[in-house]
């Protein structure tokens, strides 16, 4: 018996609608990728950013994290890395964790977890900012 085509293996809805086995993956595929073109830039910014505040006191520091777009750099920056981090994590826990439930439960976990530290990260730079205006 011959292997038939890869057309006659497909349901007719599947070769209706058009989707392959993983039914989707491609918006994380472009946001994975717009968020790694976002972090280049901010996170470049920010390394510059803290070599010309090395040997500074917190209160330079402070002062300009309460400029507006050190501010605002910040929070792009934390938002972007955990937004990536959050979605990266949960491919790698889909590809290799095997149990629906340990899956589901970590993708949770690690999603909960990112969003906790970039809303700390956030507060924080919130917090400094607006110190630095007392």
């Amino acid at each position: 018996m011959r292997d038939a085509p890869p057309s006659q293996l497909r349901s007719p809805l599947g070769r209706a609608i058009g989707l392959g086995s993983a039914k989707g993956g491609v918006e994380h595929w472009v946001v994975q990728r717009v968020t790694a073109v976002a972090l280049v830039p901010l996170a470049l910014w920010f390394v510059a950013a803290m070599i010309q505040l090395t040997g500074a006191d917190f209160d330079a520091m402070q002062n300009w994290v309460g400029r507006p777009l050190p501010a605002i750099g910040l929070v792009l920056l934390l938002i972007a890395t955990f937004y990536h981090a959050a979605i990266g994590l949960q491919v790698v826990i889909e590809d290799y964790v095997h149990g629906e439930l340990a899956r589901f439960g970590l993708v949770i976990f690690s999603r909960l977890a990112c969003i906790a530290f970039a809303v700390a990260g956030i507060v924080g730079v919130l917090t400094l900012a607006l110190g630095a205006a007392d």
